[in-house]
């Protein structure tokens, strides 16, 4: 079976010209549940016929609230088959968030589990334009169901021109800075990911191929891993949560090739103690990102996985394109505290605070350019022009490429750190603690100090077994990097925050020492 991507302008497309020669080929398995081609389309022109029916109108916004399920897909392809978008909410959110994401997409209609269903009346019954509520279970107090709900309305006429600037997806930023922004992925973006994606290791799935996908899907990579299966015409896996036991069994059961993880979700396995004696045999690609991974975990997932390594960075603003650390690029020890090199479709350079590119060497601003970059942020232009001030997309990360035309990340230009005039940047001093006796984890900020404005700590996750001295963690870094990035103090905790792909918020680690006071850098 040949991949349809060179042939699908819209993403309403996929799953029609998938159903037309998989028909009854599995696409989707989820918990005791098998949803063939066939039926995953038959039930996205439902939703699109419902959705007309609801008076959604091409452009608006639909919303769901919930942990991973198979009728996100039917939302997904139904919606854009109506010319909606489907908004995602983060469930991890506060109730105040999630009416902030709502009032401000204003959904028309928002499809939420039981689970939170209550949250999801006292918030829409607030809202000064509330969504119709449509719960994704029966459930007996009679309520409106999202089956009876898809399956009530009558066939329909959709036949439509589907636009590459209609946005198919909107997805929050995660909020670590401010309000979040919604960003407004289209078909064109949408067209520009699945053909890059088969020129890049770890996303060039084949015919027959099963690829689990467990990260969240109001995630740009659980999206994206998913529509890679489909347009490969493979099976997805579907996993409601990330639990390693059975993650573990699921990869053994269901003989899976392809997964992605976060770099905590990757050490989290390995961890497990059903680890050691799992069958790894089928899989043939772990591609992880969202966040670094140390080198030791590193070490450890190519020794007890032994199946092909695939680092991938990209942003939700980028459609989760940008650059990848290929398979063979992991066997360059020297390589792998880099990011790889651009998807190729993607172009990619250092810039300065003018936007002009610099050379190999010189760290500066990460920015990208392409048919993948978001079309914009939901009515924020002058957020929009901010990010993409000249055509290229401002990433926020500060990085810079070697001589052999690999991008290193040192770390986010908000994070940035100035102690004493100098810039220090967490991630440098994150890899150089990578590795010290003892520690297990470790987050780098900066802390008030009244002589040099900031000044660099480290909170660390010690391993149980050899807790190390706050002394000797210094004394680590000291040994690698310039005295003025070591840590001048350690905090022991026994978890990093992080939210749900993964990546440690630093923004939550600092709130505690610069509180009380105005400025939040010295």
């Amino acid at each position: 079976m040949s991949d349809r991507t060179e042939t699908i302008a819209a993403l309403a497309h996929l799953s029609s010209a998938q159903a037309r020669t998989l028909g009854a080929t599995p696409a989707v398995s989820f918990e005791n549940t098998i949803t063939t081609y066939a039926e995953l389309d038959e039930r996205a022109t439902r939703v699109a016929c419902a959705l007309l029916h609801s008076r959604v109108a091409p452009r608006q916004r639909v919303a769901i609230l919930a942990r991973n399920c198979v009728e996100f897909y039917e939302l997904l392809f139904g919606a854009a088959k109506a010319r909606a978008c489907l908004t995602p909410i983060n469930f991890r959110l506060s109730e105040p968030e999630i009416a902030y994401v709502l009032g401000d997409c204003e959904a028309r209609l928002l499809f939420v589990s039981e689970e939170f269903l209550p949250a999801a009346l006292r918030i829409a019954a607030e809202l000064p334009q509330s969504p119709q509520v449509i719960p994704l279970e029966a459930l007996p107090r009679g309520q409106l169901s999202y089956a009876a709900w898809r399956d009530e309305a009558a066939n329909c006429n959709l036949e439509f021109q589907p636009d590459p600037g209609d946005d198919v997806l909107m997805l929050y930023t995660s909020g670590t800075t401010g309000r979040p922004k919604g960003v407004c992925l289209t078909n064109g973006n949408y067209q520009a990911f699945l053909r890059m994606r088969t020129q890049v290791a770890g996303l060039d799935y084949r015919c027959g191929e099963t690829v689990l996908v467990v990260l969240p899907l109001y995630h740009v990579a659980g999206v994206n891993f998913s529509l890679s299966a489909f347009a490969g015409a493979g099976r997805v896996i579907l996993a409601r949560a990330f639990e390693p036991g059975s993650l573990l069994r699921l990869i053994q059961r269901e003989r899976v090739n392809h997964l992605f993880l976060a770099p905590s979700m990757v050490e989290a396995l390995l961890q497990h103690p059903d680890a050691d004696a799992s069958d790894f045999s089928s899989l043939k690609t772990l591609a992880y990102g969202a966040a670094p991974m140390a080198e030791p975990v590193l070490a450890r997932a190519q020794q007890a996985i032994g199946c092909d390594l695939v680092q991938f960075y990209g942003m939700t603003e980028s459609t989760g394109a940008g650059t990848y650390l290929a398979p063979g690029d992991h066997a360059k020890g020297a390589k792998l505290r880099s990011c790889g090199k651009p998807w190729p479709g993607v172009e990619v350079r250092v810039v300065d605070r003018r936007g002009r590119p610099l050379a190999a060497g010189e760290v500066g601003e990460i920015a990208m350019r392409g048919n993948h970059l978001m079309k914009e942020y939901w009515r924020q232009q002058d957020a929009t022009a901010q990010a993409i001030p000249d055509g290229w997309l401002r990433t926020g990360d500060a990085g810079y490429f070697d001589d052999d035309g690999y991008l290193y990340v040192h770390d986010r230009i908000k994070d940035l750190i100035i102690t004493g005039g100098e810039n220090v940047y967490p991630a440098e001093v994150e890899n150089a603690l990578a590795g010290c006796p003892g520690v297990r984890e470790v987050a780098v900020i900066g802390v008030p100090s009244e002589r040099w404005g900031e000044e660099v700590k480290a909170i660390v996750v010690a391993e149980a077994t050899q807790p190390p001295a706050a002394e000797a963690i210094i004394a680590w870094a000291r040994a690698r990097i310039a005295t003025y990035k070591a840590p001048k103090s350690i905090d022991f905790v026994s978890e990093l925050p992080r939210n749900a792909a993964g990546k440690v918020l630093r923004r939550e680690l600092r709130l505690r020492y610069w509180q009380g006071r105005e400025r939040k850098i010295g």
